[in-house]
């Protein structure tokens, strides 16, 4: 009798565990369903914020309204923060009043610095000091914008880019002066800036970023100016012509690269702090490079060396015929 007992207290045990473990598995199921649910939720959330986010950012860097992040871009954002546009006049009296004599100085504006015979270690001394200055006004303001972090990052990814840039256009003029070219015409025209001027910088990051072919084309524009092949020939060059699918393949890298910066930085700048000083850090590191093959490639043309030869690649370039000067450019 007492085994009877002992064995039904026993199945009775075995039952309830059982289904006390049937109500804990089903509780387990259902909280992991909760979970999970709230988890997808969160991770729709997330994705549709980020979604809305990068809108955001592509509208605000999208100057020229193709719906896409490039080069012209930037430029244009570049060209409007004030002080990025340098006077090429102001800046060589500047940058020699103290070391040349002011008739040399006034065949530097005049014409170029190698006309006015300036010292080749000069310029490029000079040329290094413009390098240094932006680099570190451009790595002092990226640290700063790169700070805020949530909502707040929004608003500094397009200031962080026109910063970047700006400055970058900055060294990029100072240095097409110090090495012979004319004024660019950077002033605004409504809503867009001059066609020869947007390619010519564009080039120019081409030099910088190392692209194919960018660095002939330079060379091939300071071969016309100094050449003196007309202003609607080195016009149709660049914007129709033999330099111009340069220009495109120049602008197609850049679209691809900046389009992988400006969404891999929205990620970058939520971290707080930490995004600032990444931030700072990079741009001191990858500024200087950009402009010294820059200025390495400026160093050799004709309008900066006496001695330069032209090779055939950059002779090609620039193809002097009547007939490639249309009607349009006629009224330029």
């Amino acid at each position: 009798m007492a085994e009877n007992k002992n064995s039904q207290s026993d199945e009775k045990k075995k039952l309830d565990l059982k289904q006390l473990a049937d109500k804990a598995g089903k509780a387990s199921v259902t909280a992991a369903q909760s979970v999970g649910k709230a988890t997808n939720a969160v991770v729709d959330t997330t994705k549709e914020l980020t979604h809305k986010s990068q809108q955001a950012i592509l509208g605000a860097i999208d100057q020229n309204g193709n719906g896409e992040v490039d080069i012209e871009d930037v430029i244009i954002m570049g060209l409007r923060v004030p002080g990025i546009r340098i006077e090429r006049d102001q800046f060589l009296q500047k940058e020699f009043h103290a070391k040349l004599p002011q008739a040399v100085i006034h065949d530097a504006i005049a014409n170029n610095p190698l006309h006015a015979k300036i010292p080749p270690e000069l310029i490029d001394k000079v040329a290094d000091e413009v390098i240094k200055y932006e680099r570190n006004c451009v790595s002092g303001i990226s640290a700063a914008l790169g700070m805020p972090g949530g909502v707040a990052m929004m608003a500094t990814i397009p200031a962080d880019i026109a910063q970047y840039y700006g400055y970058m256009l900055r060294a990029t003029q100072k240095l097409m002066y110090l090495y012979g070219f004319p004024a660019l015409d950077v002033e605004e025209k409504g809503q867009t800036f001059d066609s020869e001027t947007m390619n010519t910088l564009i080039i120019c990051f081409g030099v910088m970023y190392g692209v194919a072919g960018a660095n002939n084309a330079l060379k091939a524009m300071a071969r016309a100016l100094a050449t003196g092949v007309e202003k609607q020939l080195l016009r149709q060059a660049l914007t129709k012509g033999t330099i111009y699918p340069i220009v495109k393949s120049v602008a197609k890298w850049f679209g691809v690269k900046m389009t992988k910066q400006v969404f891999a930085g929205f990620f970058k700048k939520a971290i707080p702090v930490v995004g600032g000083v990444i931030g700072g850090g990079l741009t001191f590191v990858t500024f200087k490079p950009c402009c010294d093959k820059l200025k390495t490639s400026l160093q050799n043309t004709m309008l900066s060396n006496p001695d330069y030869k032209s090779t055939a690649e950059e002779d090609d370039l620039i193809i002097v015929d009547a007939e490639v000067i249309t009607e349009e450019d006629n009224e330029v």
